[in-house]
């Protein structure tokens, strides 16, 4: 999961781009770029961090032009350490290429052999997208060879991309001096949507708030398997580029990914999690009666809106129970364990009046890896809690993700040979209720029959792309190389029996 936009406009861009990394600082925070082209000549800036911290004055002063690429980096492959492998990409043949790219390959072993021993193309990192640049730089050097460029040429190398590329791949490169080029994998595992403004400018990136944001209307979702050819004037062509396309879009990206205030392949975010807190109150319903919940209290802040639903349906008051501080991360998608364990109450703080002495029903938009609801539950009994039930508005995750996802391995996972009650035992919690996957899927599905159906992986362990055994999911983890912790957390903020918790939990 990173985030990712494209724009040619009459105007300068660099400042555009800023902004809309900006909207999109939730779907990555381990760095971030921007490139920007000025006749033939790309001028870059990427560096570790987040968008705030990477960008300064003179830096934005070193990226004229009025065609860009940015990006913010969530690393699920290659060195999460290493700041060669922040994006864009380049590669200066054919004609000069950088690209940025959400999601994750799952042949990138396989290609990276295929470009050295038969394309005789170098790849300097562990990164997925520089293969996957090196990939497209290679067609579309075949599609232009002894011709003069034209958009059919870049829908020719495209249409070879989907056929040696397989995973999750929402990809934005611009191509020196001809335009800018946006395509989706076949499945349209990650999203990707295009925009407008009155002076003409042509937008794309991850999520429609990145449009919203910035002035910009809404257009469509680019297909899966589509591809966008953007000339520098603003010229739009289109094609699709793959043999038998298929929308499966990542219901994660509903779950928690994206922002509540975007849409998704048709789908409002917002009402994906009201749907699910519907259908996650007649499961709640069947394992602790309403009348022994005094409060329900959700764990900001993508569970919001399911906890409302929840909530109004049962008929029991909603309350905010935790305050967030804004300036830390999100816990999911921070590097090592040892960070998500520290950051937590640095993130949430509570509302005792909201706890003392009440029956509280905690809604979450999913658990992962079990130690945050863990550290939560916790907070929540410190508080004076009577009892604390735990709600999930999303299935056991119970399998690895290889779509772009940092859910890597099942040992990371609590739910991940566990019955419930284990998971509960570990968690901490009185009661714990679960979505489940066929009650989610309609949930969300209801909202646009257009969709095929979803890449759910992480909750039923099917794969859409079809290439995926137990053996390739290691392979997949052999190449990553993750940030480097310590042994110990010897922070205060560790639980006093967290011994005990790392019992239970395993490598959690």
């Amino acid at each position: 999961m990173c985030g990712i936009v494209g724009v040619v406009s009459p105007a300068p861009v660099n400042q555009l781009i800023y902004d809309a990394l900006l909207l999109l600082q939730h779907r990555g925070q381990d760095a971030a770029g921007i490139v920007t082209q000025q006749g033939r000549k790309f001028f870059m800036h990427k560096a570790k961090g987040m968008v705030r911290d990477v960008f300064r004055t003179r830096n934005m002063r070193a990226l004229p032009g009025n065609a860009g690429l940015g990006q913010v980096r969530y690393p699920t492959a290659g060195n999460a350490c290493s700041e060669e492998e922040a994006q864009p990409f380049y590669v200066n043949a054919p004609f000069g290429i950088v690209l940025v790219h959400n999601g994750n390959l799952t042949n990138a072993r396989e290609l990276r052999t295929e470009l050295f021993l038969t394309d005789h193309r170098h790849i300097n990192t562990e990164s997925d997208s520089e293969v996957l640049l090196n990939v497209l730089a290679h067609e579309l050097e075949r599609a232009t060879r002894g011709v003069p460029f034209q958009p059919e040429d870049a829908f020719t190398a495209v249409r070879a991309v989907h056929r040696r590329v397989k995973g999750s791949y929402a990809v934005i490169a611009l191509i020196a001096g001809h335009g800018l080029l946006a395509f989706r994998d076949p499945h349209g595992i990650r999203p990707l949507a295009m925009g407008r403004s009155q002076d003409g400018t042509v937008m794309l990136g991850s999520e429609s708030v990145a449009l919203e944001g910035t002035a910009h209307g809404f257009e469509r979702n680019i297909a899966p398997g589509e591809a966008i050819f953007v000339t520098l004037d603003g010229k739009l062509h289109a094609r699709q580029c793959a043999e038998n396309p298929q929308l499966n879009p990542c219901i994660f990206e509903f779950v928690y990914l994206a922002r509540p205030d975007s849409v998704l392949d048709g789908i409002s975010v917002y009402q994906a999690r009201l749907n699910l807190g519907q259908a996650l109150a007649k499961r709640v319903v069947s394992t602790v009666p309403p009348n022994e919940i005094d409060v329900i209290i959700p764990i900001p802040e993508s569970s919001r809106p399911s906890a409302m639903q929840l909530a109004q349906l049962l008929g029991i008051p909603y309350r905010e129970g935790f305050v967030k501080n804004r300036y830390v991360g999100r816990t999911f998608i921070m590097l090592g364990q040892g960070v998500r364990k520290k950051s937590v109450r640095q993130k949430l703080n509570v509302i005792a009046s909201e706890f003392k002495g009440r029956n509280v029903l905690l809604v979450d938009d999913s658990i992962v890896r079990g130690t945050t609801s863990r550290e939560i539950v916790q907070m929540a009994r410190d508080a004076g809690a009577r009892k604390v039930y735990l709600a999930s508005a999303a299935p056991p995750v119970r399998y690895p993700n290889v779509y772009g996802i940092d859910m890597p391995t099942n040992s990371e996972l609590v739910a991940h040979g566990r019955t419930v009650e284990e998971i509960r035992q570990a968690i901490g919690c009185d009661a714990l209720i679960y979505q489940d996957v066929d009650g989610m899927k309609k949930a969300v599905g209801s909202l646009n029959s257009a969709i095929a159906g979803f890449d759910a992986s992480c909750f039923d362990g099917v794969y859409v792309t079809g290439d995926i055994t137990a053996e390739g999911i290691a392979r997949l983890n052999e190449g990553r190389v993750d940030q480097p912790e310590g042994d110990e957390d010897n922070s205060r903020l560790t639980l006093p029996n967290s011994q005990e918790a790392r019992d239970l939990i395993g490598n959690d």
